[in-house]
């Protein structure tokens, strides 16, 4: 398992905290996804090879906010 936080924009309450989340447990390879809503961060426990950090930030940005490096 490898871990990765997501910087996300846009995120204001606990609709966004579990749009956001949500949509990271539906893909496949996801374990865990938790939203910190004052650090503006999605955390994500995931499978390496199963699912990349590329289509987490999609389907993050598929709910409407924005992923920052």
């Amino acid at each position: 398992m490898a871990t990765v936080t997501l910087k996300v924009e846009g995120m204001s309450c606990n609709h966004c905290k579990n749009a956001v989340e949500g949509s990271l447990k539906k893909l496949s390879g996801v374990e865990n996804a938790v939203v910190d809503l004052k650090a503006k961060t999605a955390t994500v426990t995931y499978e390496e090879g199963k699912v990349s950090v590329e289509q987490m930030k999609e389907a993050v940005e598929d709910q409407g906010y924005d992923v920052v490096d």
